[in-house]
């Protein structure tokens, strides 16, 4: 199967496959974070995502659906929907 098929294709499903993949204390991590310092996952996380969720490589749809042409700003605007998410999880258990 190709990356290709494999990509997700909304913030919602990049997401997903993000809290599939994520060890528990990492989550902890990022749901602790302030939304100003989200940043700081731009060079780990982030490249993580440009690159296998196939922003530098064409996933037009996940490029479309984040609002944005940019592969950097696509993945923070993941990132971001993947720390609130998170924040929510965290929310409800307590």
């Amino acid at each position: 199967m190709s990356d290709e098929v494999r990509w997700p294709r909304t913030v919602d499903q990049a997401v997903g496959v993000l809290l599939g993949l994520l060890p528990e204390d990492q989550k902890a991590k990022i749901a602790a974070m302030a939304e100003c310092d989200l940043i700081m996952l731009h060079f780990g996380l982030g490249a993580w995502i440009r690159s296998h969720f196939g922003l530098w490589s064409g996933n037009e749809a996940l490029l479309a659906d984040t609002g944005t042409r940019h592969a950097d700003d696509a993945a923070m605007v993941i990132i971001e929907a993947l720390w609130r998410r998170l924040r929510e999880a965290v929310v409800k258990v307590h």
